[in-house]
């Protein structure tokens, strides 16, 4: 372990990501009633140009006047490169009341794209005299963001969490696909075998290498890593497989463009009852170890030792977060 102690996050349950664009009002308060973890009321990509200024109204309006039950409030502002953007923070700063708990900010690809968004954010906070700080949660979905992403992750001490953007990234980076997220049915190997004769596919993950580095910048600067959307919210199988291959690299959650996807988020991102229970088991042997002089153990038939109980300890503080919350 390096004398430099990696911090740890926020602590709170961020399994599932409900997005809403905010020139649909109707839907906030089945929004607010949903079993999302944490909701975004979007002001970017899904709202039309013309539509912006009215569901920045709405989304204040929302909330001021929605309850939101301990869900964490989220908004996703337009981007740096828009006309929209500083509208959309000032107008949350000085007319959103203290409910607001992140602002999203999108294709972030540098440093100084947070630096931008705080100096404002840090203003009007002092001129609405504000008595909570907002917390800024960010997309990694260009080439700039995924090469820049430790001095994006050390930015500012409101960061947050980081999301994974599929869609922009492919664009940012010319790949040649149109899904979002899930299997690329022309990114494969090929098994051994005579040419031309009939051989297998092995589909592998082009998504694996940016959240991976996203999850490791994340981990090492404190900040919750989060799987992006999954554009066919018809396929329930292959969200839960993109979600599994994404919790095994360390996401903490995912996000929701459909109602439906929440229920396979919470349930990829809550440890299952005989995990918990094994990771709980793990912990007490090596502390029963410890009593007894040992620096190892045997549970199950397997040797278990310190780097067990820091992965088992994930685990249990996981589940202690998502029962705090549900309570």
């Amino acid at each position: 372990m390096s004398f430099k102690i990696q911090p740890g996050p926020v602590a709170r349950p961020n399994r599932c990501q409900l997005f809403g664009p905010g020139s649909r009002p109707a839907i906030f308060e089945k929004m607010a009633s949903s079993a999302a973890d944490v909701i975004n009321l979007d002001l970017e990509d899904s709202v039309a140009p013309a539509d912006k200024p009215q569901a920045r109204k709405n989304i204040i309006d929302a909330i001021n006047n929605i309850d939101w039950g301990n869900k964490t409030l989220s908004v996703r502002i337009n981007g740096l490169d828009t006309e929209f953007w500083y509208r959309d923070v000032v107008d949350l700063m000085e007319q959103a009341g203290e409910r607001l708990d992140l602002i999203m900010i999108p294709k972030v690809g540098n440093a100084g794209d947070l630096y931008a968004v705080d100096a404002l954010v840090t203003a009007a906070e002092m001129a609405a005299r504000r008595e909570k700080k907002i917390g800024f949660e960010i997309i990694i979905e260009t080439a700039a963001g995924v090469q820049n992403i430790d001095e994006i992750a050390a930015a500012t001490p409101r960061l947050h969490s980081m999301s994974f953007g599929v869609a922009d990234y492919a664009a940012s980076m010319g790949m040649n696909v149109t899904g979002i997220g899930g299997t690329q049915e022309d990114y494969y190997m090929l098994a051994n075998g005579e040419p031309g004769s009939a051989r297998g596919r092995d589909m592998v993950d082009p998504w694996h290498y940016p959240i991976t580095r996203m999850v490791a910048a994340c981990r090492t600067y404190g900040i919750l890593p989060i799987d992006g959307p999954f554009g066919d919210f018809s396929d329930a199988e292959g969200y839960e497989a993109q979600a599994r291959r994404s919790a095994t690299l360390g996401c903490v959650g995912k996000w929701a463009i459909h109602p439906k996807q929440v229920e396979l988020a919470n349930k990829v991102f809550t440890p299952a009852p005989e995990v918990v229970a094994k990771a709980r088991a793990i912990i007490a042997a090596m502390e029963q170890a410890e009593r007894e002089g040992q620096g190892a153990a045997v549970l199950d038939g397997k040797l278990i030792d310190i780097a067990s109980v820091r992965q088992a300890t994930v685990i249990v503080k996981q589940i202690e977060l998502i029962e705090g919350s549900a309570s």
